[in-house]
């Protein structure tokens, strides 16, 4: 295909840039140019999204067969490059959220599940949530029955800037003893960011237009299975101690609400690791084992280091209060 990513040097992005490339597809990005040198092969475009002449000129007259659009902040910047693109594009897919469901999510829930309000022409991008859904709309504004919204859960593997794995790679570096949020049986559900991108790529290619939750299968994956997994891969001399949220909640620490296993008051949420994907992986959505995701994460860490933490977002530095966690294992040793 010729394909256009809107941004694609970071996380989602890139992932979708490196698999085009790899399929053979003839690849552009347009962003500023200012986080990563474009890769080998690719056409750079350079424009401030949030500058719609900046981009006009940047497209020029070009057409492709599809665009990937990773987009989370103000849905305004989706419709005016949606607007622009909807005579000279066969397909849009957008990477969208499964936060455009209205909370709380049920149980085993589809793509049916309530959805959030939304605006197209919003410039806000306070709340990820209607952003996303902002964004969806604009999608379907400009390009209806030829628009992909892949609503993603959990994305993990390699450029994660969102900090999950990269953050416990490096705390399991470290060895000795570290709290892990009990039960280690609570499941897991997660997409590796390379099937995502592979995923929506062979799906540009379809035509595959509509709603899809996109993530891995329910059921398939466990906390413990991902952290020991990640000491197998990784060689590292560190002891789990699983520890009861309660206590974790008791002592400030916020463990597990990386993953979405519990809210900030302490509660559980419902229908974060248990959403049907039938209808994606009817779609052909495949998912990879959970040792390669992890082993690739920790290969591209050690090779580029950790990622820039994001500016819509606290530092994961700041998550855990290590003087915290140390006293709760020294009461836990006896």
């Amino acid at each position: 295909m010729k394909l256009l990513v809107l941004g694609g040097t970071h996380h989602v992005g890139r992932a979708v840039v490196e698999a085009a490339l790899e399929r053979g597809d003839k690849a552009s990005t347009l962003n500023r140019g200012l986080s990563r040198a474009p890769a080998r092969g690719v056409r750079p475009l350079l424009a401030d999204r949030t500058d719609t002449e900046s981009v006009r000129q940047a497209l020029g007259d070009t057409e492709w067969d599809a665009v990937i659009d990773t987009w989370a902040w103000a849905p305004k910047v989706v419709r005016d490059s949606a607007r622009l693109l909807s005579g000279r594009a066969g397909h849009y897919g957008y990477v969208s959220s499964r936060g455009v469901h209205r909370w709380p999510w049920p149980a085993d829930a589809d793509e049916q599940a309530p959805l959030v309000d939304g605006d197209p022409a919003s410039t806000d991008d306070a709340d990820y949530a209607a952003a996303k859904r902002g964004g969806e709309l604009a999608v379907l504004e400009s390009f209806g029955e030829r628009a992909l919204l892949a609503r993603a859960g959990m994305i993990l593997g390699p450029y994660e800037d969102v900090g999950r794995i990269p953050w416990w790679l490096r705390r399991l570096e470290k060895g000795g003893r570290v709290l892990a949020p009990a039960p280690a049986q609570t499941p897991l559900q997660y997409l590796d960011v390379r099937d995502l991108a592979t995923w929506m790529l062979r799906s540009a290619e379809r035509g595959l237009n509509g709603a899809f939750t996109v993530t891995g299968p329910p059921g398939a994956t466990t906390l413990g299975d991902l952290l020991t997994t990640a000491l197998d891969v990784t060689g590292f001399d560190t002891e789990l101690v699983w520890t009861p949220p309660e206590l974790l909640l008791r002592h400030g620490l916020p463990l597990g609400m990386e993953f979405g296993l519990r809210l900030p008051d302490g509660s559980v949420p419902s229908g974060m690791h248990d959403a049907d994907v039938s209808a994606a992986l009817a779609e052909g959505l495949t998912t990879r084992p959970l040792r390669e995701t992890l082993a690739d994460t920790w290969a591209w860490l050690q090779a580029e280091g950790d990622p820039v933490p994001r500016a819509d977002a606290p530092s994961p530095d700041t998550w855990l209060d290590a003087a915290a966690e140390q006293r709760l294992l020294d009461q836990l040793s006896h």
